[in-house]
């Protein structure tokens, strides 16, 4: 795909972002995965996101269409891996809540958010890429499986045990 920005999310965008994050919560719960639920995430999650500058969203046609949260710095969470343990101690980027809108699922969007992050890491001269998912949200291990992610073991959050994955970049 050739005609889409990847760029900061602004206040602005916060509605559209909630109408893919509420979409992809009832999708979660309505085939029963334990991802995300009812309190998590909200809108101060976002606004979070997007005051701390890690909100990023994937537009087309100018429509916000995907949306994640990318941190470079610390996951206090991934201080503590359990059964496995991470590829590196390098400095790292991680993604949060990365969600696709309901129009525009099964298009390849997230992969193409996640290779945009792996561009704004070697940019920034990271060579390391962390992230965790349920162990029950297949369509996210899937795509970790095609970007060439490596599951390192599992990392607690208060709302349970998630598989931790990175992924390194020798450039």
């Amino acid at each position: 795909m050739k005609d889409f920005i990847f760029r900061k999310a602004m206040p602005a965008d916060a509605g559209a972002i909630m109408e893919i994050i509420d979409y992809a919560r009832c999708r979660m719960l309505d085939e029963g995965k334990q991802q995300w639920d009812e309190h998590y995430p909200l809108l101060k999650d976002i606004n979070a996101d997007i005051e701390a500058g890690h909100g990023m969203v994937l537009c087309i046609d100018g429509r916000v269409v995907a949306y994640g949260a990318v941190i470079f710095g610390e996951e206090p969470a991934y201080r503590h891996i359990t059964n496995g343990k991470w590829l590196s101690d390098l400095p790292y980027v991680v993604v949060h809540r990365l969600a696709v809108s309901k129009g525009h699922r099964q298009r390849g969007l997230g992969e193409l958010f996640m290779r945009q992050v792996e561009d704004m890491m070697r940019q920034n001269g990271v060579h390391s890429f962390k992230i965790d998912t349920n162990f029950d949200n297949v369509a996210m291990l899937h795509l970790l499986e095609k970007l060439h992610f490596t599951y390192c073991g599992e990392i607690r959050y208060g709302r349970g045990i998630r598989k931790a994955y990175e992924k390194l970049h020798a450039d």
